[in-house]
């Protein structure tokens, strides 16, 4: 059970937070560098670590199954699955791989000469397929808009690789949506530069509203707050709830606007800075992405040393999520405080990805199934920094 706090303006205080009495801040407090000392600690939450978790093994799952349904027949011969260099570097071994296919029979059939979907696998495959042809504009303005994030308007490939799942891209994404779209794509690699990058090549100021900015409703898009929750237990010390409230009064910056006109060391940066990966999860798919994912994007997206020490310093508006042996950041206000992404950030391909685990669920002996969510709430995060109080000044 959860204790939700929503932290946010109401509608007729813009520029307020708790209060219907617009205030603009001084100067003096635009500028004020963060130096209030207080602490907050990471809570678990239970819900959004079953959310998290509910994706264990898809990932997996679904590279091996684009690999078999690319396939003639949708049958790849063991010989050609044990030498794909791919299977190698997610299993480490053709045994583990084929022990992977076999304990998930409900999405693959294992046969003598190789591998192929089951009946249902391929059914809900062909629907994956249909589902990404028919939001592949939406797909296209996903993509769009993350480089418009960027300050030099291009990202490495590499770094949209990684993303390319939690943006909901095709596999294929390279040779399919880039060459489909010459007018807003174009592969580079500048010289002396080993990378390949991926460049905007079209601007489009529709595309360059935030999803806070639209929440606006047409008024004042120049002082925003953040919608804010927190857990049972998080335990707000008075001390930090007004330095909080301070600090949801300063004023918004777009994220896609030019930042170099602020000061990194004030509030109103890290305030865009929030905002940068406000929006940026918003683009995702399940509103959510592995901290690694965007852990080289520093330079590119204006920001300063350390710069996701923002998800531990707002806890509020991010979880950071141990399990699965990697660190998850969620968008707490998609959640609502549940396991499942709200209605209104429903998407079709989250959708399609839940069947596939409950497909993959359907499979596991009944006493796995069983433990599934009460394990998810309660794994191990050894390996990690705890960093169980978190210092508001760096």
């Amino acid at each position: 059970m959860h204790a939700w706090r929503w932290l946010r303006a109401p509608a007729t205080a813009r520029r307020g937070w708790w209060d219907a009495t617009p205030r603009a801040p001084s100067f003096a407090a635009e500028q004020r560098a963060t130096l209030v000392n207080v602490k907050l600690k990471w809570v678990k939450d239970k819900e959004l670590d079953v959310a998290v978790s509910r994706e264990r093994h898809l990932r997996a799952a679904h590279q091996l199954l684009d690999l078999v349904s690319s396939q003639p027949g949708h049958r790849v011969f063991r010989s050609d699955l044990i030498a794909d260099r791919s299977v190698k570097k997610l299993f480490g071994s053709a045994d583990a791989a084929f022990e992977f296919l076999a304990r998930f029979h409900t999405l693959f059939a294992l046969h003598r000469a190789g591998v192929s979907l089951t009946d249902a696998g391929l059914d809900l495959r062909r629907r994956e397929v249909e589902c990404l042809c028919a939001i592949e504009p939406d797909l296209v303005e996903r993509l769009r808009r993350l480089l418009m994030l960027t300050l030099p308007r291009k990202l490495p490939l590499h770094t949209v690789d990684l993303l390319r799942w939690d943006l909901g891209l095709p596999s294929d994404y390279r040779s399919s949506i880039l060459r489909r779209y010459p007018d807003h794509f174009a592969l580079e690699q500048p010289d002396g530069d080993e990378r390949v990058w991926l460049r905007l090549l079209s601007w489009d100021d529709s595309l360059a509203v935030s999803e806070l900015e639209k929440g606006a409703d047409g008024g004042d898009t120049n002082y925003l707050s953040f919608p804010v929750s927190f857990t049972r237990g998080f335990g707000l010390r008075s001390k930090c709830m007004s330095w909080l409230r301070e600090w949801q009064e300063l004023p918004y910056t777009s994220p896609y606007a030019d930042p170099s006109g602020l000061d990194r060391r004030t509030d109103v940066s890290e305030k865009r800075n929030v905002g940068v990966f406000h929006e940026l999860l918003h683009l995702t798919v399940a509103k959510r992405t592995e901290r690694r994912n965007v852990s080289n994007m520093r330079k590119l997206l204006g920001m300063p040393q350390k710069f996701t020490k923002v998800f531990e310093r707002h806890p509020g508006i991010f979880y950071i999520s141990r399990v699965l042996n990697t660190q998850t950041v969620v968008l707490r206000e998609a959640y609502g405080g549940g396991s499942k992404l709200l209605e209104k950030y429903a998407h079709p391909l989250a959708a399609i990805r839940e069947e596939y685990s409950t497909m993959m669920k359907a499979a596991l002996p009944p006493r796995t199934r069983g433990r599934r969510s009460h394990d998810a709430s309660n794994e191990s995060d050894e390996g990690f920094e705890r960093e169980e109080e978190q210092e508001l000044t760096e």
